[in-house]
């Protein structure tokens, strides 16, 4: 369960940590998982733990939680295939803090999800980043240490794909920052529909 931070700031009350992402198929997951070697510097998410991210919030007031779920349960976009392809790192050119696996050049109905779920998020009075979107699962996590084997991993998995996946969903979870790395619980999930 995810703990209830004592507070954001801005904000007198408690918070919670969460995000939103789509779940992905055990095969997609397998796919990913196999990318895991072990490199100087690179913590590999575990493969329980790999969605794609498509909104992370941050310390959300409490309070601001249920009516945020209202909004979300609105969001009415058709389900589409989406691949898994790519791999890069962030921030770009510079030391890699986030290695992560791309969904190539998408889907239109996953730019139009996005649109849609800030707009539900706005409405619902929830404050966020606002930087560019990049769909992408978190495949590991690096330090300092981590150089040119890392480089040379990005350089020889650039042309990865996994097999796509059916996309009828989207899902709001909670992080836990534990000292393991982050563990991720399931919220709520909204069925998508026309």
């Amino acid at each position: 369960m995810a703990k209830i931070l004592p507070t954001s700031p801005g904000h007198a009350g408690p918070t919670e940590r969460l995000f939103v992402a789509l779940a992905l198929p055990a095969p997609v997951r397998d796919a990913l998982a196999a990318l895991a070697q072990p490199l100087p510097g690179v913590t590999w998410t575990r493969p329980e733990q790999l969605h794609i991210t498509l909104r992370f919030l941050g310390d959300v007031p409490v309070d601001k939680i249920e009516p945020m779920i209202a909004r979300l349960a609105g969001v009415r976009v058709a389900p589409f295939v989406l691949p898994v392809e790519g791999t890069g790192a962030f921030p770009p050119n510079r030391p890699p803090r986030i290695v992560w696996a791309g969904t190539g050049s998408g889907h239109p109905h996953l730019f139009q999800l996005r649109q849609r779920l800030d707009d539900s998020l706005l409405a619902a009075g929830v404050q966020f980043d606002v930087r560019t979107f990049h769909a992408h699962a978190t495949l590991a996590r690096c330090s300092e240490r981590a150089g040119a084997a890392l480089t040379h991993w990005l350089h020889v998995h650039r042309e990865f794909a996994a097999p796509p996946f059916w996309v009828d969903a989207f899902e709001l979870y909670a992080s836990d920052l534990q000292p393991g790395g982050a563990v991720h619980t399931l919220k709520h999930r909204f069925p998508l529909a026309n």
